[in-house]
């Protein structure tokens, strides 16, 4: 992905079609779903089905895939989200990457509104959070910080069902 931001580039072989983005919901469901499983499913045979995932992937429509993993099993019980406000002087771009250089960093949110990013961080306790928070503050450009510790989590990262249904 390098420096881009995800989703922002433009598929080049034409737009996503109904068939596309059956395959692309089956594989939100189960990453792991054979050519065979998704040319079942979306009425295709394998090999068509690996040629469409090939150029999803080729055009950056597919940017990767990975497990999902209950943090508290691996020792990250503690997640916050984390408003950040820029100094008046601070770079975008910069402030992004060095965010990106911290390790409890999941993801990374431009946003309008009071904070310019918002930024959700897991640790596995409260003090990793405080020392956590005095690395962030310490980047250049960072002028304050406002945090919101997530007592539960109710559900996150579903599959977005609108991709099937070509839009919302």
């Amino acid at each position: 992905m390098g420096g881009s931001d995800i989703g922002t580039g433009t598929p080049t072989l034409g737009p996503v079609d109904a068939l596309d983005r059956q395959i692309i919901a089956a594989l939100r469901e189960n990453g792991r779903a054979t050519y065979a499983d998704l040319g079942r499913k979306v009425g295709l045979s394998a090999s068509a089905v690996h040629e469409r995932v090939g150029k999803l992937e080729a055009t950056g429509v597919i940017v990767g895939y990975h497990a999902v993993v209950d943090p508290s099993a691996v020792g990250l019980g503690v997640t916050a989200l984390i408003g950040i406000h820029p100094t008046d002087t601070a770079d975008d771009d910069e402030l992004a990457v060095a965010l990106a250089e911290l390790v409890e960093v999941e993801s990374c949110y431009r946003v309008a509104g009071d904070e310019s990013f918002i930024v959700k961080v897991r640790v596995a306790t409260v003090d990793d959070l405080e020392r956590s928070l005095g690395r962030l503050r310490r980047i250049p450009g960072v002028a304050r910080t406002r945090t919101t510790v997530v007592l539960s989590t109710r559900f996150e990262g579903r599959p977005n069902t609108a991709a099937a249904d070509g839009g919302a």
